[in-house]
């Protein structure tokens, strides 16, 4: 594996690459890896000839009441774990090569930005869909694989590839959770032992609207309502949203429809730690 730290190293690698027949797949972190990261990159392997896992910390989607100081780091650890899963290339560049000075670019997209994660943290996705745009014209890769676990991510970069004219193919892979259902994230360090304890609720939760789905359930408030009764069961938990939605495109209808996909979305705080979580969910037929 091959470490490279500078912009204009990993395109000029990405070109000889391409030029050699090669089929670039790319997996975007923020580094502090878990097995959730490496089932990422088995994927990522699957889907193309050379995979670059890219990690960066990405300042612009943190507001300024956020973690981005305290984001766990370790990359010395990142770099074992990453040559051990296969990754050909880890592209590990500095704020300074991916935000030179005078930097004044960025891009915003609207409707499928503005509820959810985007209500809770205006700013977030407009640094979101900034770097992922920087670091695709830096790897040029022909797939990027993304995590279901920040599914309205995953609906941001499929909209913003799109609408630019990326030539890339977004691959959302699941979730991977822990043995007792804890969705398995870098944030996950932050929690004591009891909050790790509690932290299951939220599983509970998208278990109970899932359930109540499957027992003929479409009215959209009374989804919600099962996840935000099941959530504060737990008195210390605050809840940003616990919400059902259109899975493709975060629609909210009083009611949904029999075959329409749904997605269960969730964010809450734990103490100091927010987490988030999601479930898909089929709406049954008659």
């Amino acid at each position: 594996m091959q470490i490279v730290k500078k912009v204009s190293e990993m395109q000029s690698i990405s070109d000889s690459l391409r030029k050699e027949g090669k089929k670039i797949s790319c997996v975007p972190t923020m580094g502090f890896f878990h097995d959730g990261h490496v089932s990422l990159m088995m994927k990522a392997l699957e889907l193309g000839d050379i995979l670059v896992t890219y990690l960066f910390v990405n300042p612009t989607q943190f507001a300024p009441n956020e973690d981005f100081s305290k984001y766990p780091r370790d990359l010395k650890q990142d770099t074992k774990i990453a040559e051990k899963a296969g990754v050909h290339y880890l592209f590990c560049p500095d704020v300074e090569d991916m935000y030179p000075g005078g930097f004044n670019t960025s891009i915003h997209l609207d409707g499928i930005t503005d509820k959810f994660e985007g209500k809770f943290r205006p700013t977030h996705y407009i640094g979101v869909s900034t770097v992922v745009a920087k670091l695709f014209n830096a790897i040029k890769p022909h797939v990027a694989v993304f995590g279901q676990k920040d599914f309205q991510q995953t609906l941001v970069i499929k909209q913003m590839a799109k609408e630019l004219l990326f030539d890339i193919k977004i691959f959302v892979a699941p979730t991977l959770r822990e043995p007792d259902g804890l969705a398995m994230s870098s944030r996950n360090i932050y929690l004591n032992p009891e909050e790790r304890k509690s932290a299951l609720i939220l599983y509970t939760a998208l278990h109970d609207a899932t359930q109540a789905i499957m027992n003929g359930e479409r009215r959209r408030k009374i989804i919600n309502g099962v996840m935000h009764n099941t959530l504060r069961k737990l008195s210390s938990i605050k809840i940003d949203y616990a919400s059902a939605a259109d899975s493709d495109d975060l629609d909210e209808p009083d009611e949904f429809k029999p075959g329409q996909k749904v997605v269960l979305l969730m964010a809450v705080y734990l103490g100091r730690t927010r987490l988030i979580d999601n479930f898909l969910v089929t709406i049954p037929g008659k």
